[in-house]
């Protein structure tokens, strides 16, 4: 099956508006797209930094609520083989210290482990007096 879309002229006045075809390749995402998904024990960021050096990749926390990936060059004589910069706002539920990251085949994962706390409490019945007196009526 074989698709034909109709081909339009348009005035010069939109080709001042719209990016030359030059500027804009035609991926569907952009170089710097970052893909997050959640599971019941984590939040996983995975981004494709192709041809860049592992020793490139920095992976940062910043004020316990920001989670920042990016490139930088290892001594000045050097560039990484993409401009890369993101940041990202934490959830509040989660453990800072257990955050991973793994980087194979292009790959950049960072692995962000929840935590889990109930939201109870528990009241030890020894705890607990014998006899219980009222100070104040519920209104």
């Amino acid at each position: 099956m074989e698709f034909s879309f109709p081909s339009y002229q348009l005035s010069p006045l939109y080709h001042y508006l719209l990016p030359s075809p030059a500027l804009f390749s035609n991926q569907l995402l952009p170089e710097n797209h970052v893909n997050w998904t959640q599971t019941p024990e984590a939040h996983v960021y995975s981004a494709d930094l192709p041809g860049v050096r592992r020793e490139e990749i920095k992976v940062e926390v910043e004020d316990s609520r920001y989670l920042i990936i990016r490139t930088e060059a290892i001594d000045d004589s050097t560039k990484p083989a993409m401009d890369f910069k993101r940041k990202f706002r934490l959830p509040g539920s989660i453990d800072i210290d257990g955050i991973s990251a793994k980087y194979e085949d292009g790959v950049l994962t960072v692995t962000v482990p929840r935590t889990f706390r109930r939201g109870g409490f528990y009241i030890d019945p020894a705890d607990v007096p014998d006899r219980v007196e009222v100070l104040a009526r519920a209104a």
